[in-house]
């Protein structure tokens, strides 16, 4: 199994995001970098950087108007006077078909679903190296390898083809997908984090190509709100591609693999040949965001459980934050496909 990994992927440190209405230090830090490497290390893994794929991939995606406010908008937020040294909305649209407004502010609050998402200098280099990491590890796929792992941070699958949120700036699972689906693969993506995979649903929300399945905390009463319930099937060509398994806050273990159960059934059936797993390990007990109850054998079990489909994998990193536990999360997920 070789990882993937950029350097430049460090730079961006968000500082701030607003929760409950409180502003309060960003847990998507660069020090999970280093927990999720000494995972991959204590396996002995090989680490390659990825190759710079340009764009293409990227804006088969997104569209130019969200690549280009990406790429500018600290540049001119920070020309208003009196603002802040991140790049984080106070107003949004009732709707994205309403106007586009050509204010800074305005299109802040019309790119960004929420404050979780702040955007500083670095920004844009990081998510740009994230977006050519998982893009890296769908080349792999194609050249031949069974697994790869791209470690991809920051995370990208809250993000809309047009809209970042929930630290996610560039959607790199489904920007992988994407690839895959357009070198010809019959692509699944499997989504077991914590938080309901809401942009790569998104991206794929009409799309009767590539099945989108997402494990999450049910989105009642937990992040993303409005997306993630199991009515959500897909719409037009796509209806009936999107699954959505809601699982009761705590649930553990023995819940969680019973949904992965049903999950792998509807991928078997769909008769996937590419599988790519976006992996939150924010599901794990001792999370700081505490929504569910999976423990550290519990990831092994699912890593084992995925495995058995026998399809090539791609792996991209999503969320699990900072606790002592993290990198041995990752090693027994990983270790499982070894």
């Amino acid at each position: 199994m070789k990882v993937i990994f950029s350097e430049a992927q460090r730079a961006h440190d968000p500082q701030m995001f607003l929760s409950s209405g409180a502003p309060r230090p960003c847990p998507e830090k660069p020090a999970r970098i280093e927990a999720l490497l000494g995972g991959v290390r204590r396996l002995g893994l090989p680490v390659i950087a990825p190759g710079d794929a340009g764009m293409g991939p990227i804006a088969a995606v997104h569209p130019e108007r969200y690549l280009t406010f990406l790429q500018n908008i600290h540049t001119r937020w920070r020309q208003i006077d009196g603002a802040s040294d991140e790049v984080i909305p106070n107003i949004h649209p009732g709707s994205r078909k309403d106007g586009y407004p050509k204010s800074a502010v305005g299109q802040a609050g019309f790119h960004m679903t929420d404050t979780s998402c702040p955007i500083s200098g670095p920004t844009w280099g990081s998510a740009y190296a994230s977006a050519q990491t998982a893009i890296a590890g769908a080349q792999l796929m194609l050249a031949g390898e069974s697994v790869a792992y791209a470690l991809c941070r920051p995370p990208g699958h809250h993000c809309f083809p047009e809209l970042a949120g929930g630290f996610c700036y560039l959607a790199n699972t489904a920007i992988a997908a994407r690839m895959l689906q357009q070198a010809g693969r019959r692509v699944a993506v499997l989504d077991v984090d914590l938080h309901h995979g809401n942009g790569t649903q998104g991206v794929f929300w009409e799309d009767p190509s590539v099945l989108t399945i997402s494990l999450h905390c049910h989105p009642e009463r937990f992040y993303p709100f409005f997306w993630g319930y199991p009515e959500e099937i897909g719409a037009g060509e796509g209806e009936g591609t999107n699954l959505n398994l809601c699982l009761a806050r705590g649930a553990e273990d023995p819940v969680f693999l019973a949904a992965l159960d049903q999950a792998l059934d509807w991928i078997g059936a769909w008769g996937a040949d590419t599988l790519v797993l976006a992996l939150g390990l924010d599901a794990f007990v001792g999370d700081p965001f505490a929504g569910l109850g999976v423990t550290t054998p519990g990831f092994a079990q699912i890593g084992r459980a995925i495995r058995g489909l026998g399809l090539p994998t791609l792996i991209v990193q999503e969320g699990g934050y900072l606790c002592p536990e993290l990198g041995e999360n990752l090693e027994a997920v990983l270790g499982a496909f070894l």
